[in-house]
Formats: structure tokens, sequence, C-alpha cells
């Protein structure tokens, strides 16, 4: 982390940075748990400097899913001809001002700032040697008031470094927080999902070939929350702090979103 490459120098470091000023910060105001809060107030400030990106990715994601609908009757209708089907396709994104790439863009911009994070959170959460990391940590300051005399892990007597995988040594508790990060996810990924369509009772129809796409993304659904409840599992507590105080900020959003579509 503290080797100057173009990535460290970029993305590492200026978040090494802000996450010790917030630390030191809380540190002053002899508030318990200065990490962890630090930790909290960062995801926050990376959430708002994201949100116009994060905001243009949901409502994208939204509307795609709403117009499903009308995909599979065109789907349907051009069954077996690609190139009418795709002109049918990109004539209704156009009707309902969409652009199927729009939500692309803000995935990518965020991958740096996320990477960056989980970069930061993985070495100073997993290092086990705290007097090393302090040392590291002071190399890359940009300001001598920045530095670190020790680096407390407590947050309201949990040591931010566990992992929940850790659980027989440190207490069955710590299975309840992949479960809460996984059931943060699951509930995002809902809030994204198109509604049903009342079903016709009185017709049955015949099952439909998109009707396949619609499945896996169901499936996709229930796969995201147990990989990131996996994930929360097998990282330092701090990480899956980070990763839930973000999911709920998601959740606002999302919902957010979903009322102004309404």
């Amino acid at each position: 982390m503290n080797s100057p490459t173009l990535w460290n120098q970029i993305v590492v470091w200026p978040i090494v940075n802000l996450l010790v000023v917030f630390y030191k910060l809380f540190e002053f105001l002899h508030i318990p748990g200065p990490l962890g809060f630090a930790i909290i107030l960062l995801t926050i400030t990376i959430r708002l400097i994201l949100y116009p990106l994060m905001q243009q990715k949901l409502k994208s994601a939204k509307k795609m899913a709403a117009l499903k609908p009308h995909l599979d009757a065109i789907t349907l209708k051009h069954k077996g001809d690609r190139a009418k089907l795709s002109q049918a396709q990109m004539d209704l994104y156009k009707q309902h001002g969409i652009n199927p790439a729009g939500g692309c863009l803000p995935l990518l911009l965020q991958f740096p700032v996320l990477i960056g994070l989980y970069s930061v959170f993985s070495h100073v959460l997993g290092n086990g040697n705290l007097e090393t990391l302090v040392s590291e940590l002071n190399q890359i300051l940009y300001l001598p008031a920045f530095r670190l005399g020790s680096l407390d892990l407590s947050f309201f007597g949990i040591n931010l470094g566990v992992k929940p995988s850790d659980f027989q040594t440190y207490g069955v508790w710590l299975l309840s927080v992949p479960l809460v990060t996984g059931v943060l996810q699951w509930y995002q990924t809902k809030l994204m999902m198109p509604v049903a369509a009342p079903q016709q009772n009185d017709k049955k129809e015949e099952k439909k070939p998109e009707d396949t796409a619609a499945e896996v993304q169901k499936q996709m659904a229930m796969i995201t929350p147990i990989m990131f409840g996996y994930f929360a599992f097998q990282f330092p507590l701090g990480l899956a702090l980070y990763w839930n105080v973000f999911g709920l900020f998601g959740i606002m959003q999302q919902m957010q979103v979903n009322k102004i579509n309404k």
C-alpha cells in the first residue's frame, strides 16, 4: 500500500488520508471507537460523491426493468428475425428516452473507488501487526498533523479486525453480520426488480423463451445476497460495516428512485 505506484497515489493514498483525518477528528472529540465512526463517515462521504453516478445508474436500471413486458412482446413478435428484433428494441429505448449503456459508465467509474476502499480496509483491518501498520500509514500521510501514534480497532467493544469466520473463538453472534449484509443486499436487489404483472387463470399460456431470462434474473437476485454474505463472513468486520452502511444508503436512494418513477 505504501508503494508509490500510480494507482496508490491517485486512489489508495487519498482514501487513506481521508480515513485518517476522520479518525483523528473522532479521536480529538474523545469519541469511543473512532475507527468505526471514521469508516461510517468515510462511507457517507464516498456515497455522496458517487450520488449523481449512482442516481443515473439506478434510474437506468429501473427504467429497463419497467420495459420488460414491452421487450417480451417485441421478442415474441420478431422471434427468429434478429435484425427486426434489434431495430424494434432500439426504437423502444428511443421512445422512452433510455440509453441501454447508460448504466454502465457510472458503474465503471465507481470500480476504482470501490476497489481502492477494499484495498485500504483489507490492509488496515487485516494487518496483524498494528505497530508496523501505523508506521506504514504514517509514511503515506500528506501532513505531519495526520500522523498516528496508535490505532484503535475497537468499536463498541468489538474488534473491527475480527472476521465472522472466527465465530468459534469470538462468539456465535458474529454470524449475524454476514446475515445482515445478505439481507440488505437482497432487499436492495428486490427494490430494483420490476413489479410482476397479474397472472390470468382462465387461459394457460405457453412458457415464453424470454421467461428464461426472467428466471435467471430471479436466481441472480438470490445468488448475489448469498455471495455478499459469504464475503462478509470471510472479511474483517470493518469491511462489513462499510458495505452495510453503503447498502443502507443504496436502499434509501433506490426507494427515492422508485418513488420518482411512480
